[in-house]
């Protein structure tokens, strides 16, 4: 193996690079300083409920297109061609469902944090469950973020691997804990646009000095790196169109329906229409994203046909690839160089900066303000900057831990990308669902942990063992729970020859890791039914109306009203508000101790009036397309 060439910055790429640091956290210091000055955990936490559908969705956007996806999607189109580009059809639904299922349910119960609604549907013991697994996930994935794409750069360019982590880390806890989620909202705009423009950059200049975007394809056709659809449905292929197509939808509902740092933005829109709307935005930026991805590959390929740089042995691993060939690019072009690592660090700091916020807002939310009901608007803040502050130094240590367990490390990290799944599938039990109970929830959620971490250890060890031979497992193939980041799985899944198709359990190991999510889903959903079953079906009367999708209802159009009463489908949604006393929510809102109402509210029968002076129209939408009605009216105070 040859040595591993650095090239080396030039003084305008360090500023270009602190100019990125300094933008992010005067944006964080601007809204620190003015406006309501973070002063209520409303705004802290939630932006005062007032954020408008543009800067919302391209935050959606840049919260997980972190920098291991910028890395990743280029590699795995060099490597294996452009199958992976139908990920985009996945989008459709993925982002369709969250829209107008998972958005009208959590926006109209006016919650803080999504793991509120589990204790709505069930119990403050599934809410303390889906909190833990939330906070655990995420304090893992934040150190990675963080110390991979750093380790990259300090691999090709010798940029100083701890001051790259240092540097980050500190400003990314700066404007997180002092400007709150509109910080965190505007400075995920700014670096979406850093992205963009760093990765149109290399592929601008690229596909020039490769004789124009024709000649790349030309060469990429050649080389048969354009893929046709792959209708294969066999769920061990890595990606056919059918894994990326469907199992994809999955990953998305796991990523934009209920994951808190998404949530979070949903609920911080001014209406509901604007959530919806953010949801519709996102779409064809994601396109955009993936677009750019796959070009950058077919870029590098055209550059570099057959002989890629790692087996020249000028970088060690896949992720250091992309950087060698935007540095290669760039030679002589100073500055560049740093608008694309300023590019990469955007993706970084986005990610992490989600992080800490919605850490901070589950915590606050979910751990501490049930337990201290009487505390004041103002400790409860400082409380709330407090924990983004200790996260972000939280974060420095994961990174720290990433970097001295190495290879170990690894197989801890594909398994928590599989956190996913469970939750989404404890979720869609309690929403689509109503017949679920806390048991069953509880039970499904513990059931679909273990498979993933079973399913994971266990095709872990089988590459390991050497069953499929790849290459070694290096610093960031992680397949996190990022819709980009898992293309890095690819880089363990490379077989010299074809190995006979595995049986019985090895099936099992050697699933696509695009069905992870879709398979711990369906675990949990179906486990959590059965328990449910065997423990006594949730009664109608003991459903907190709001919190269930009537999804079943519609399904099952064609049973007989009693049958469909026995089933328990008849849901409160399905109802006119008249029947219903809005009882069992206010006594649920009040228990959980929401910023929804406060105790000083009259509350009249049908009207209940949220804190923040809510829309007058946000709470109930009668189109056909969703005959939902609220039972809560919400008038403006």
């Amino acid at each position: 193996m040859g040595e591993v060439v650095q090239m080396h910055f030039t003084t305008v790429d360090y500023v270009i690079f602190a100019l990125l640091l300094v933008a992010s956290a005067g944006i964080g210091l601007f809204y620190a300083f003015s406006g309501g000055r973070q002063r209520t955990t409303q705004e802290f936490l939630m932006a005062d409920r007032s954020m408008s559908c543009l800067p919302v969705s391209l935050s959606l956007l840049a919260t997980f297109q972190s920098a291991v996806a910028i890395l990743g999607a280029p590699s795995e189109i060099y490597a294996f061609g452009t199958q992976y580009w139908f990920l985009g059809v996945s989008y459709f639904l993925g982002l369709l469902i969250p829209a107008h299922v998972f958005i009208p349910v959590f926006y109209r119960l006016r919650l803080s944090s999504a793991y509120e609604y589990l204790e709505l549907r069930f119990n403050k013991t599934v809410r303390i469950c889906g909190t833990v697994t939330f906070i655990f996930q995420m304090v893992i994935y934040m150190g990675v973020v963080l110390y991979a794409p750093a380790l990259a750069l300090n691999a090709v360019t010798g940029f100083d691997l701890w001051g790259a982590v240092l540097a980050m880390g500190l400003v990314c806890t700066l404007y997180t804990a002092m400007g709150g989620l509109k910080a965190v909202i505007w400075t995920d705009v700014f670096q979406t646009v850093v992205m963009f423009a760093g990765q149109l950059a290399v592929i601008v200049v690229g596909a020039s000095q490769a004789g124009g975007i024709a000649e790349v394809w030309r060469k990429a056709k050649e080389g048969n790196r354009i893929a046709g659809l792959d209708l294969n449905p066999d769920p061990l292929e890595r990606h056919t169109f059918w894994t990326l197509g469907v199992g994809g939808v999955f990953l998305m509902l796991a990523l934009y329906g209920v994951n808190q740092a998404q949530v979070q933005r949903y609920l911080s829109s001014r209406t509901e229409k604007e959530a919806v709307m953010s949801c519709y935005v996102v779409f064809p930026c994601q396109q955009v994203v993936l677009c750019l991805g796959c070009l950058m590959g077919l870029v590098m390929f055209a550059r570099y046909g057959e002989d890629s740089p790692l087996d020249k042995g000028y970088v060690t691993s896949n992720d250091q690839m992309v950087l060698y060939f935007v540095m290669d690019v760039f030679r002589d072009l100073p500055g560049l160089p740093g608008l694309f690592v300023a590019c990469l660090f955007s993706g970084a700091l986005s990610t992490i900066s989600s992080a800490f916020n919605s850490l901070a807002t589950v915590t606050m939310e979910d751990l501490i303000k049930p337990h201290f009901p009487n505390m004041t608007e103002a400790k409860a803040t400082l409380l709330s900057k407090g924990l983004a502050l200790a996260y972000g130094l939280v974060c420095l240590a994961m990174a720290y831990l990433a970097s001295i367990m190495g290879s170990v490390l690894q197989a801890a990290f594909s398994i928590f990308g599989m956190v996913g799944g469970p939750l989404l599938g404890l979720f869609c039990l309690g929403m689509f669902f109503p017949w679920a109970n806390p048991t069953g929830a509880v039970v499904g959620l513990v059931t679909g942990l273990a498979m993933a971490f079973w399913i994971g250890i266990g095709s872990f060890v089988m590459r390991m063992s050497g069953a499929a031979p790849g290459p070694p497992v290096n610093a960031t193939d992680l397949p996190l729970f990022d819709n980009l980041t898992t293309a890095v799985m690819s880089t363990l899944a490379i077989t010299t020859a074809a190995p006979p198709r595995p049986s019985g359990v090895e099936a099992l190991y050697s699933l696509s890791y695009m069905w992870y999510s879709a398979h711990n889903s369906a675990t949990v959903v179906l486990v959590g039914l059965l328990v449910s079953l065997i423990t006594g079906p949730m009664k109608e009367k003991d459903l907190t109306p709001g919190t269930v999708f009537p999804v079943l209802g519609t399904l099952l159009f064609f049973l007989p009203e009693r049958y469909k009463e026995k089933m328990c489908c008849v849901t409160p949604l399905d109802r006119k508000p008249s029947e219903i006393s809005t009882q069992p929510y206010r006594m649920a809102k009040k228990d959980s101790n929401g910023a929804a109402y406060c105790s000083k509210d009259k509350e009249t029968e049908g009207s209940g009036a949220p804190a923040g002076g809510g829309d007058p129209d946000a709470g109930v939408t009668t189109s056909p397309s969703q005959a939902t009605h609220h039972t809560v009216q919400e008038t403006a105070l």
